[in-house]
């Protein structure tokens, strides 16, 4: 008589035995219970699809985590560096939510240096946004860059975080950054007209044009968008410099003329930071199409492409 091993299949044997009794394999099966281990037989289905399930997954995360050059800098506004670790697939990319941050100050601003619709006051209206929005949540994301190892990201980042924290201080009055310069040493009304306090105000945006100018040429490495970002910031700080020290003089048509300018830029890079927003939270959600950037990367070859690491003596 020929024997069934627990997954009723028929043990070797000879002659017509063996294939009779292999064709009443299901029957038996289902007769003989004793005869069959059904828990035995849904655990090992269970580990085979177990088993797909983890090869898939696997499958899955290597395909996540395989990015071209031009992905990452479109995704982290930087371009690829090697680091150690994976913290790149294990956290969340922080750059939409800086450029995000960046956008909704720069643009409020903007309208308010414009005089839009009768806005103005240098934008006291939205100190609050300046703060946890400008400063808190660019310096949050400027310290992720850091730990996922984006250098320029995490100085951009962080810089204007400080410089939206700084604006916002020099508008709060409890600061008295403007009611020092009155006649009476708390009046911001009388403060924000003085030679002394226009003068110093435009030495602060002068050296912050200084070092837009310097960010400005690093982003010739990232792409187009962030490029034009820069340049219309750059554009912001020179024109609001040149018309702080044009009040300063007493000029007082002229250097409002150039204040509307300053604000115009900042609006424009404000804008294009809500196109760069939009462009990666497309990446993000994988979204069936992508808009364009403008890579740059690729067009201008970095020290270490060319020469390899750099070697310190």
């Amino acid at each position: 008589m020929t024997e069934y091993s627990n997954n009723a299949i028929p043990l070797e044997g000879t002659g017509a035995a063996t294939t009779d009794a292999y064709s009443r394999g299901n029957e038996s099966t289902i007769n003989n219970p004793d005869d069959f281990d059904v828990e035995a037989a849904r655990n090992k289905e269970d580990a085979s699809l177990n088993s797909r399930e983890d090869v898939l997954s696997r499958m899955r995360t290597a395909q996540s985590i395989t990015m071209s050059p031009e992905l990452f800098e479109k995704l982290y506004l930087s371009p690829e560096r090697a680091v150690k670790g994976n913290l790149r697939q294990t956290f969340a990319n922080p750059t939409p939510l800086a450029i995000l941050s960046h956008a909704v100050c720069a643009c409020p601003l903007g309208c308010d240096l414009l005089g839009l619709r009768g806005a103005g006051q240098f934008g006291a209206a939205s100190i609050g946004a300046y703060v946890f929005i400008g400063g808190l949540l660019l310096i949050i994301s400027g310290i992720f860059e850091f730990f996922l190892g984006n250098t320029f990201s995490f100085v951009v980042f962080c810089s204007f975080g400080g410089f939206w924290l700084s604006f916002a201080g020099t508008l709060i009055p409890s600061f008295n950054s403007v009611g020092a310069y009155s006649p009476t040493g708390d009046s911001q009304v009388l403060g924000i007209s003085t030679r002394a306090f226009q003068a110093s105000f435009a030495f602060y945006l002068c050296f912050w044009a200084l070092l837009v100018l310097v960010l400005t040429i690093c982003s010739l490495r990232t792409n187009i968008a962030f490029f034009l970002l820069f340049v219309c910031l750059e554009a912001t700080f020179l024109c609001l410099t040149i018309a702080y020290f044009t009040l300063a003089e007493g000029k007082y048509a002229l250097g409002q003329n150039i204040v509307k300018a300053g604000g115009g830029c900042l609006l424009t890079c404000g804008l294009i930071g809500f196109y760069i927003f939009i462009v990666l939270m497309l990446v993000a959600v994988d979204f069936p199409f992508l808009l364009p950037v403008g890579d740059l990367s690729h067009l201008m070859k970095g020290y270490q492409q060319k020469h390899g690491p750099i070697k310190v003596h």
